[in-house]
């Protein structure tokens, strides 16, 4: 089959995500840094206002047809990426007897399923070119288990059971794969934690982001930024380049 490959001069990531949180954050970083980015996501229009060579990729990460659509896509258009970035994720937070069979296959769907799918997908190319980086979002939940995120923690868990397998599957090809684990970040995620808790436990809105921050000794959430720092440093620093199958966690002391 024919590809169109981007020139040797030009850095490429592809980011699951982007177009808010975290991923739009980590979109942004490489941006900075003059990368062009493969911005997956559901809608164009989240990714207004980044600047910079952005490639949007119509992208649902709870659709396997989707995500292979879009591994194709990036596979014909831009060859070899320099860099992979899964970041896309869903959180459903329930007491076990009120997680539905539905709401758990769509974890693992999403945090773990599509993840595994772009990785096989892509990694191909980048075996042949003998370089490339992956770094998959993970969350603390992957390192500890957490009440009424019984299906979030296990698709976390497995998240990170594939990062350190394909690390060492694919070490030997010039592939990084690591893990960033990133505490309560100050994304809609968080807003939504803190509305559910507010509704449930009468506390103001105030209160319950107060109580999920005091998790951490730093008693604040994580920035969005900073968490696209350490994806930076995995994905594309000459100072990671020897670090593989490695869980990078930035939760501000939590488990500790």
């Amino acid at each position: 089959m024919w590809v169109r490959c981007a020139p040797m001069s030009v850095k490429q990531v592809a980011v699951t995500g982007a177009g808010r949180g975290i991923g739009r954050s980590i979109a942004e970083r490489f941006l900075k840094e003059g990368w062009r980015v493969w911005a997956l996501a559901r809608q164009e229009s989240s990714l207004e206002g980044l600047q910079g060579d952005l490639r949007f990729v119509s992208f649902d990460a709870a659709d396997e047809r989707s995500v292979l659509a879009a591994a194709a896509k990036l596979g014909h258009e831009a060859g070899a990426l320099t860099a992979l970035v899964n970041n896309a994720g869903i959180a459903i937070a329930a007491p076990l007897h009120k997680t539905s069979s539905e709401d758990f296959d769509r974890t693992m769907r999403i945090n773990v399923t599509t993840p595994f799918l772009l990785m096989r997908e892509l990694s191909g190319a980048m075996v042949k070119a003998g370089h490339g980086r992956i770094v998959n979002i993970a969350s603390t939940a992957a390192k500890k288990g957490f009440k009424y995120t019984s299906a979030y923690c296990a698709s976390k868990h497995a998240l990170l059971g594939l990062t350190r397998s394909l690390a060492l599957e694919l070490a030997s090809k010039g592939i990084t794969v690591n893990a960033v684990c990133p505490g309560w970040t100050d994304t809609d995620m968080l807003q939504v934690s803190v509305d559910r808790i507010a509704q449930s436990t009468g506390r103001s809105p105030e209160e319950a982001r107060g109580a999920l921050e005091k998790m951490n000794p730093m008693n604040r959430a994580v920035k969005p930024e900073e968490v696209a720092e350490v994806v930076y440093f995995l994905g594309a620093s000459a100072a990671g380049a020897a670090i593989t199958g490695a869980e990078y966690t930035i939760d501000g002391g939590e488990l500790a």
